[in-house]
């Protein structure tokens, strides 16, 4: 007789108890692995990235599958080759500019701010929520060492090309640890979360290029030095919408300020223009069939993704909100609310066998 064997009720409360600790060690050991879990989404990020330039090639040339993922691959990184020859070689001068007047430039901002007493509270806010944030540590951290920037974006880029390579066996691989009941439901959300990122990424670099391309004149107009690399700055910080043209907006302005009051008002003139051009004119036209986020619930996503996961989750933040947006769409909205949303037409991974509990 097992006098101290639990009974039934015990057994159920052990059995909750260890799950709770086991989700709770999970969710501490991704805490602790969020570097690495921002990475691999960025690589699969770039995976996307090169299947859609693949596809481009395979729609309007008619190349094969094989040859327009190869071209696919030569495109991607023909982009970032050219970018590192801009920034390392063209705008070599300039950049140096910025990077060494940056710290100068912040402190003079500052200053400015600071005249009056409501400026000054607002930079003493800024300055401790900045050191106490985790994005200061890892530009810190960055500044100390450019060494470990250089190897995440390495690792970045070649996760990118093997996810890229068979993006199936990952799949279905994924798919294969859900339960069978529910991966019908969860192979639709994946598709789903596939398309939203091709037409939002789509959409990120057209308002990328014509954020770039009217900073860029709107400040060489103003008298502003290095309006050239201000402008590529302004037009790839608009990957991360707010937050990233208003940081990009500082070195501007610091750069104006040391040319004069005149500078100044064109850069701010600038700015503002284009901003309102591309809030009320571009961004609607562009993303109307895209996924459409609220403003207030983008810009506090964004801030609180860049506190968790740093700098490079700040850089993928917007994506990020893109996949929790569009998966709430999918598995709760639809699919256990029940509320009428299309699924995108994509081929099965898995076969009906894998689908049910059942075997074939």
């Amino acid at each position: 007789m097992n006098r101290l064997a639990p009974d039934k009720a015990d057994a159920r409360f052990i059995r909750r108890v260890v799950i709770l600790i086991v989700l709770i060690a999970v969710t501490a050991a991704l805490y602790r692995a969020g570097n690495l879990l921002i990475l691999a989404f960025g690589s699969m990020l770039g995976a996307i990235v090169i299947h859609a330039v693949a596809d481009l090639y395979r729609d309007h040339l008619g190349a094969s599958k094989k040859l327009g993922l190869t071209l696919g691959y030569i495109t991607v990184l023909s982009v970032i080759g050219f970018l590192v020859w801009l920034f390392g070689v063209e705008f070599r001068q300039q950049v140096n500019v910025l990077v060494t007047r940056l710290p100068f430039l912040i402190d003079q901002f500052a200053g400015w701010a600071s005249q009056s007493p409501v400026g000054a509270k607002i930079v003493d806010a800024v300055r401790q929520a900045y050191a106490g944030s985790r994005a200061a540590q890892d530009i810190g951290g960055l500044v100390a060492g450019g060494g470990e920037f250089v190897l995440n974006c390495l690792l970045l880029l070649i996760g990118a090309l093997f996810f890229a390579g068979d993006p199936k066996v990952y799949e279905r691989g994924f798919l294969l640890l859900m339960p069978p009941s529910k991966r019908a439901a969860i192979e639709d959300a994946l598709f789903d979360v596939g398309s939203t990122l091709r037409l939002w990424l789509r959409s990120s670099l057209i308002l990328m290029t014509s954020m770039g391309v009217l900073i860029g004149i709107g400040l060489w107009i103003s008298g502003v030095p290095s309006a050239a690399a201000l402008g590529l700055l302004a037009g790839l910080s608009e990957f991360i919408p707010y937050v990233g043209p208003t940081a990009a907006m500082v070195p501007a302005l610091g750069l104006a300020a040391t040319q004069g009051t005149g500078p100044v008002l064109g850069a701010l003139a600038t700015y503002a223009v284009v901003r309102l051009v591309q809030t009320n004119f571009i961004t609607p036209y562009v993303q109307q069939r895209v996924i459409a986020i609220p403003p207030a619930i983008t810009v506090f996503a964004i801030i609180g993704i860049g506190v968790v996961f740093g700098l490079f989750g700040l850089f993928f933040s917007a994506a990020l909100l893109v996949v929790i947006f569009t998966l709430v769409r999918s598995l709760y909205l639809r699919e256990v609310l029940g509320e009428d949303i299309p699924r995108v037409d994509h081929a099965t991974l898995l076969a009906p066998s894998e689908k049910t509990d059942t075997p074939a």
